[in-house]
């Protein structure tokens, strides 16, 4: 009986054991071939056939309040960076902006567009606020109407001041694009946000209003939180605009939900960027010790955020 018992016991082991090992191995083998077969979904920016701004584009802006000649240049500054023209009296090594900007052209191209040529044509200045203080979004589509002139290849640009607050501001977005009569006349807005929500519109130069903390914000590259924060926004919604101006351009996801070029990479500015972390930047050392990761036309410097490069379907930053 001993011995007998002793042999089952021996069996049943060995079956408890086999049948743990086949256990184990499938487990194994199962996960194994899972994530052998899973891949994490691309970040496809699709076109979806409509119009896009191409070829020479001109800007209008309008100065929506009161703005200080230096904060008028860091915004002027930038825009004629996009595209300069080359100059036998200037360097020529293009600026870094411009760098930044070949994503947009290439996206022109693939489907048969011409490269642009982005220019301002016009400026205009209310320094009386001749709609108040508090805008909504129709008369934000007023201004651009009857301040400035617009056409079907341009772009209309109202900026307002830190003592302007328009509807959403803050709430649900720093600044959008947005067009009329149809498809033509596609005009932006963004506004100053230092004094209103600096934690959510000129981020990283502010600590966060949510999320994760940085241990110190990054200086502005041009001593000025508000425009440099300005800067960051105006360069996504352009752009978009010009990828996008009437909504069926290039963009992610379903129509009236889109995720466009830049707003894909939205808070990524240098590699190893991760949320609450802006990713390596540069470091002025010669100058205020600001941030930035391109540099204008005229040696000034910029902080932009990554965009969506078609070629990797991932985002692509400039350091």
């Amino acid at each position: 009986m001993t011995t007998s018992f002793h042999v089952i016991t021996k069996t049943t082991t060995f079956l408890l054991l086999l049948l743990l090992f086949l256990s184990s191995f499938s487990v194994c083998f199962g996960t194994r071939t899972l994530n052998s077969l899973y891949k994490p979904p691309p970040n496809l920016l699709k076109y979806h056939n409509g119009p896009l701004l191409e070829g020479n584009i001109p800007i209008s802006i309008l100065w929506y309040g009161n703005f200080k000649p230096s904060q008028k240049s860091i915004l002027i500054d930038f825009i004629l960076s996009l595209t300069p023209l080359h100059h036998p009296h200037t360097s020529n090594r293009a600026p870094t902006v411009s760098h930044w900007w070949k994503t947009v052209d290439d996206l022109l191209t693939m489907v048969g567009k011409t490269k642009t040529h982005i220019f301002i044509s016009e400026q205009t200045t209310d320094l009386h606020y001749s709609l108040g203080k508090h805008l909504n979004k129709s008369q934000i589509e007023r201004l651009t109407t009857k301040r400035a002139k617009t056409t079907k290849e341009g772009i209309m640009l109202v900026l307002t001041s830190e003592d302007v607050a328009v509807e959403g501001f803050c709430m649900s977005h720093c600044g959008y694009h947005s067009s009329h009569s149809g498809e033509k006349e596609a005009y932006i807005w963004v506004g100053n946000s230092v004094s209103q929500c600096p934690g959510q519109c000129a981020w990283p130069f502010h600590q966060p209003l949510y999320g994760p903390q940085m241990a110190t914000p990054l200086v502005s590259p041009n001593g000025d939180v508000g425009v440099d924060g300005m800067v960051i926004n105006l360069a996504t919604l352009m752009a978009g605009t010009v990828t996008d101006p009437f909504g069926r351009g290039y963009f992610q996801g379903e129509e009236g939900g889109e995720v466009e070029v830049v707003a894909a990479c939205s808070g990524v500015f240098g590699k190893g960027a991760f949320s609450g972390y802006t990713g390596e930047v540069l470091v002025d050392k010669t100058g205020n010790g600001g941030s930035y990761n391109v540099v204008g036309l005229t040696g000034r410097k910029f902080l932009v955020p990554a965009m969506l490069d078609p070629s990797t379907s991932s985002c692509s930053p400039m350091v």
